[in-house]
């Protein structure tokens, strides 16, 4: 199957955190307290998608605060954290929102995330995964984990949607 058709079917984002929303760096202060930096680009990309009639969520084997606060700030509320079996996640998941695999991407970036490439119908991995995820992806993004590789993820399935030049037309004219 053609990328363009993979993407055309998508209606459910789900990804990876560290490594994908994030350039993978765990940054510890002297308390213990995780920090995290998120693009700005990636978030701005989550509400395009969630705009253009979408949902996005996240799945990550760790737990953190950081990750709960910027799911609520972004308006995600499919979020999974905690759970080593990303698959089994991700099954419960689509069958919890009615969903075929081939209807759902997943961004990831190391080979905890390699079944979940395989399950679903768009796997993407971003351009500084481990090269067993870019072998096995539909799409390896040209931006690494962190630095706009879901921007471009949601940009190539707005485009294969024909989505794409509409939501750039509301920005043009101011109507966001």
């Amino acid at each position: 199957m053609k990328l363009q058709q993979r993407c055309e079917a998508i209606e459910l984002i789900l990804s990876d955190v560290d490594g994908v929303l994030t350039d993978g760096t765990l940054w510890l202060d002297a308390q213990g307290v995780e920090l995290k930096g998120f693009s700005i680009r990636d978030g701005l990309a989550v509400r395009l998608w969630q705009r253009a009639g979408h949902r996005f969520g996240l799945v990550t084997a760790r737990s953190s605060q950081a990750v709960k606060l910027r799911a609520a700030e972004l308006g995600i509320t499919l979020l999974r954290q905690g759970s080593e079996d990303k698959l089994a996640v991700v099954r419960e998941v689509l069958e919890q929102q009615n969903l075929e695999p081939d209807k759902v991407c997943y961004i990831g970036d190391d080979l905890p995330d390699l079944p979940v490439l395989r399950y679903v119908g768009l796997g993407v991995a971003v351009a500084d995964a481990a090269p067993e995820l870019r072998q096995a992806a539909h799409l390896v993004t040209q931006a690494p984990g962190g630095r706009g590789a879901v921007r471009e993820t949601v940009e190539v399935i707005l485009k294969a949607q024909g989505r794409w030049e509409q939501i750039v037309r509301r920005y043009e004219s101011g109507a966001v």
